[in-house]
C-alpha cells in the first residue's frame, strides 16, 4: 500500500514538472509575441503595468473569470473531454523531450512516441467540432484534421531521415551525434521543408485555415469560452514550443551550445511569419502538400538512405580488405581488453566477428 501511493505521488511529481514550466513557457511567450507583432507593426504592445510583464497573468485570471457557455444542442459530455484530451496529450508529449541528463522517460523510441502523441491530438479538435453542433466548428475540425493527417505524412519522413541519418529513435543519442557538426548544415532543403510542415501542423499563420476568421469566424473552438477555450489556447502555445524544440533536437545539437538562445531564436520566427505572410488558401494548401512537398521528400529519403547505405559498405569493404597478419593482432585486443573492461568491447567484438567471416571461420 505504501509503495503504490509512494508511485502515484512520483508519477503526479513528474507531471507537475511538465505542467509547471509548461504554462510559464505559454503565458510568457503570449507577452513575446504581441511585442513582436507590435513593433514589426509598428506600434505599441503591452506596455502600461509594469511594463505588461503582469499581462499575460491578467488574461489567464481573465479566462477564468469568464462564464462557460454550452450550446443548447451540443453533445456535452463531448463537449468538455474534447479540450481536455487536447491538452493532456499536448502536456505528455513533454515527458520524451531530455535536457542533458533530466528526461521523465528516456525511450529509444522516443521519436515515435512524439509522433504518435502528436497524431492523436486530431481527435481532440474533430470531437470539439463534433460536439459543438455548430457548422463553423465542424468545417474548421474538418479542415483542422485533414491538413494535420497530410503534413504529419510528410514530418514524419523527414524525421525517420534524421533519425536514419543518427541511426536511432533516442533523442538523447541524436543530440550526441551532433557533437561536431549540426545537421542543419548537411540538411538543408530538408530543413525548409521540415519548417513548412511544422507551421502547417501546428495550424499557425499562414496555414491557421482551421481558425479562419472570414470564413469559418473562429473555426473549431467558436463554441468554446472560459477554462474549455483556455485548455485549446495552451494546448496550441505548447505545440508551437514542443516542435520548436524537438527542431532544436534535430537540426540544432539539442541542449547544448546557447540552447535557450536557439529555442528564443525558433519561437520569434514563428512570430515573424505570422506577422509577415497572408493566410493561403485550403486547395493551394492541399496542392503544396500532396504534389510539391510530397515527392521531393520522397526523393530526398531516398538519394539519402542510398548515400549512407553507400557508405556502410564501403566501411565493410574496407575492413574486410584487413591484412591476413592483423588478424592475431585483432584476437589478442579482444582476448586482452574484451574480458576486462567495457572499453570498445562491442567495437573490437564486430571486428573480430567480421574477420572470421572473411577468413570463412563462421
Amino acid at each position: 500500500m505504501i509503495k503504490t501511493l509512494i508511485l502515484i505521488i512520483f508519477i503526479l511529481l513528474k507531471f507537475l514538472i511538465i505542467i509547471v514550466p509548461a504554462l510559464i513557457s505559454v503565458a510568457y511567450l503570449t507577452l513575446i509575441e504581441r511585442k513582436i507583432l507590435s513593433a514589426i507593426q509598428i506600434r505599441r504592445g503591452p506596455n502600461v503595468v509594469g511594463y505588461g510583464l503582469l499581462q499575460p497573468l491578467a488574461d489567464g485570471l481573465k479566462f477564468f473569470l469568464k462564464e462557460t457557455i454550452i450550446p443548447i444542442k451540443s453533445n456535452k459530455g463531448l463537449f468538455f473531454f474534447a479540450p481536455l484530451l487536447f491538452l493532456v496529450l499536448s502536456f505528455c508529449s513533454w515527458s520524451v523531450i531530455p535536457f542533458d541528463s533530466i528526461s521523465l522517460v528516456n525511450s529509444n523510441l522516443g521519436i515515435l512516441f512524439y509522433l504518435a502523441l502528436s497524431s492523436l491530438s486530431v481527435y481532440g479538435i474533430i470531437l470539439a467540432g463534433w460536439s459543438s453542433n455548430s457548422r463553423y466548428a465542424f468545417l474548421g475540425s474538418l479542415r483542422s484534421a485533414a491538413q494535420m493527417i497530410s503534413y504529419e505524412v510528410v514530418l514524419g519522413l523527414l524525421i525517420l531521415t534524421v533519425a536514419a541519418l543518427s541511426q536511432s529513435f533516442n533523442l538523447r543519442e541524436l543530440v550526441v551525434n551532433q557533437n561536431l557538426c549540426f545537421y542543419f548544415f548537411a540538411l538543408v532543403p530538408i530543413f525548409l521543408i521540415y519548417f513548412v510542415a511544422v507551421l502547417a501542423e501546428t495550424n499557425r499563420t499562414p496555414f491557421d485555415l482551421p481558425e479562419a476568421e472570414a470564413e469559418l469566424v473562429a473555426g473549431y473552438n467558436v463554441e468554446y469560452a472560459s477554462i474549455p477555450f483556455a485548455f485549446y489556447f495552451i494546448a496550441e502555445y505548447c505545440n508551437m514550443i514542443l516542435w520548436s524544440d524537438l527542431t532544436i533536437y534535430l537540426f540544432f545539437g539539442g541542449w547544448g551550445n546557447f540552447y535557450f538562445f536557439k529555442l528564443i531564436a525558433m519561437l520569434i520566427l514563428f512570430s515573424w511569419v505570422r506577422a509577415t505572410l497572408p493566410r493561403y488558401r485550403w486547395d493551394q494548401l492541399m496542392v503544396l502538400t500532396w504534389r510539391i512537398f510530397l515527392p521531393l521528400v520522397l526523393c530526398s529519403v531516398t538519394l539519402l538512405f542510398l548515400v549512407i547505405n553507400f557508405s556502410l559498405s564501403t566501411e565493410i569493404y574496407y575492413a574486410s580488405q584487413i591484412p591476413f597478419e592483423l588478424e592475431q593482432q585483432f584476437r589478442n585486443m579482444y582476448m586482452i581488453y574484451g574480458a576486462d573492461t567495457n572499453t570498445d568491447y562491442e567495437t573490437l567484438l564486430a571486428i573480430y566477428e567480421l574477420l572470421l567471416k572473411h577468413r570463412g571461420l563462421i
